[in-house]
């Protein structure tokens, strides 16, 4: 009997590899109130590889620090706790979800994650001229990397029948997600969701995934992110900076910019200097 395409996702997500136990106990160490930059030095010790693309990022152009960071309890307290730990969350994302730029039927992979990143980093620069609280703008660009992740099962367990649905929604003028829910039943949004779910990923990070295209019906404790994503994902998307399968964005609820009191000058800044802070970025795609 053949497997239906919703089928062959879950089997997909299911064979996927878990977490790294590192990563997995620094966001429960993060995420105790009680954690000491000492107690993260002592778990990020314990597995050399997540120590070396912390150190590696951390002392990337990316971040523009002055001096080369050899100690990572120096490095812990420049960034902070929450930094660190959305920064081992994406390497061990990125590692697991990363074909080296292959090429299924759907979309491109790296054009893919550059889109990603390209929605990451506007949400950043979005977050830092609204004057978000310095500790959580590196929050703002990881939910924005890692937003789409749900259509990477979608472009790898079904190709074909993914690469039907984008030139569907092209056909049809469609925002992709839509033509995802009448043609397969779930939608990209619906796999982020069971990607969060298996491993246990919380807070804005699981918010965003699972409700950028839902973001009007969100009732949760972290619109500011999640509103700040759909705008830089939208702007991303009109302004054809890097493709991700979706050539008919939805329009975007002007709520979504009154809330978050973006003006047209506020997007003229970030435009202005976005791809420059991009090509800082790509680090994230070579860890």
């Amino acid at each position: 009997m053949m497997m239906k395409p919703v089928d062959k996702i879950q089997r997909y997500i299911k064979d996927m590899p878990s977490l790294p136990t590192s990563v997995a106990k620094v966001i429960e160490i993060c995420d105790n109130p009680k954690t000491s930059p000492s107690d993260l030095t002592r778990v990020i010790s314990l597995d050399p590889v997540l120590m070396g693309k912390l150190l590696k990022l951390i002392n990337s152009v990316y971040y523009g620090v002055n001096q080369h960071i050899t100690s990572l309890a120096r490095a812990i307290i420049m960034l902070g706790l929450n930094t660190v730990k959305n920064l081992a969350l994406s390497t061990a994302v990125l590692g697991n979800l990363s074909h080296d730029g292959k090429t299924a039927d759907g979309i491109n992979e790296m054009e893919f994650w550059q889109h990603s990143l390209c929605v990451g980093v506007t949400a950043k620069l979005l977050a830092e001229k609204r004057n978000v609280d310095h500790k959580s703008i590196e929050e703002y660009f990881i939910a924005g990397l890692l937003h789409d992740i749900g259509k990477i099962p979608m472009n790898q367990s079904i190709p074909t029948d993914f690469l039907a649905v984008v030139k569907a929604a092209e056909d049809k003028k469609e925002p992709l997600f839509k033509t995802e829910y009448k043609t397969l039943g779930l939608n990209h949004c619906d796999v982020g969701f069971m990607i969060a779910d298996m491993w246990k990923l919380e807070g804005a990070i699981r918010d965003v995934i699972v409700y950028h295209h839902n973001y009007s019906n969100y009732k949760g404790p972290h619109k500011d992110i999640l509103f700040t994503i759909v705008a830089a994902n939208f702007f991303v998307n009109v302004e054809y900076l890097q493709f991700s399968g979706d050539f008919n964005p939805e329009p975007l609820d002007v709520a979504v910019f009154a809330t978050l009191n973006i003006t047209n000058d506020v997007l003229s800044s970030v435009r202005d200097s976005l791809m420059k802070e991009v090509e800082k970025a790509k680090v994230f795609l070579h860890i």
